[in-house]
């Protein structure tokens, strides 16, 4: 896994062999943050990354320059891991929580520009993000939910859906707050 774009741009970030996270893919994150950086300045997001597997898409997300990221992940050798890397990278506006998802998202009482969330693909309830995400209002007005998925899954008929893209195994539901 490395870093596409940014201050880090091209460092490569290697998780220990044991790790059961399954990385976005380099081609789909590139293509996923083209998107976001016609639709948003990076700099100014504050952005939530759930199922934060080996950190790929935080790693991204501050190496651009947003503004505040928090990363979620239970599993502790992956928040951990996380942890020391953020140190490593020396990435200040990274805020670290080893918590189940759904627990973090019951109790959050901040707002973001940009939630993403890799779930396995196989969890259940995958199909109650969208409703917790947009239920405790957890978006800033034009704000995005953006849910990895597998592409047997579809949210199109969900309330704020967006759009689908899909590139290759990787899906991408995009849901956006209204003004």
């Amino acid at each position: 896994m490395r870093i596409v774009s940014g201050q880090h741009r091209g460092r490569a970030i290697l998780p220990p062999k044991n790790f059961s996270a399954r990385p976005t893919t380099d081609f789909a994150k590139e293509a996923l943050f083209n998107i976001i950086a016609v639709n948003f300045d990076v700099e100014q997001l504050a952005a939530l990354d759930l199922f934060s597997g080996a950190g790929s898409i935080t790693y991204e997300l501050a190496s651009r320059g947003c503004r505040s990221v928090d990363s979620v992940e239970v599993d502790f050798r992956h928040y951990a891991f996380i942890k020391k890397t953020v140190q490593a990278l020396k990435l200040p506006q990274v805020r670290c929580f080893r918590a189940d998802a759904f627990s973090f998202l019951a109790s959050c009482k901040a707002t973001y520009d940009i939630i993403f969330a890799d779930p396995p693909y196989d969890m259940a309830g995958i199909e109650r993000l969208p409703e917790v995400i947009f239920g405790r209002q957890l978006l800033a007005p034009d704000g995005w939910f953006i849910l990895e998925h597998s592409k047997g899954k579809s949210f199109s008929g969900f309330a704020h859906f967006k759009e689908r893209r899909s590139y290759g195994s990787v899906n991408f539901s995009i849901f956006r707050q209204a003004p």
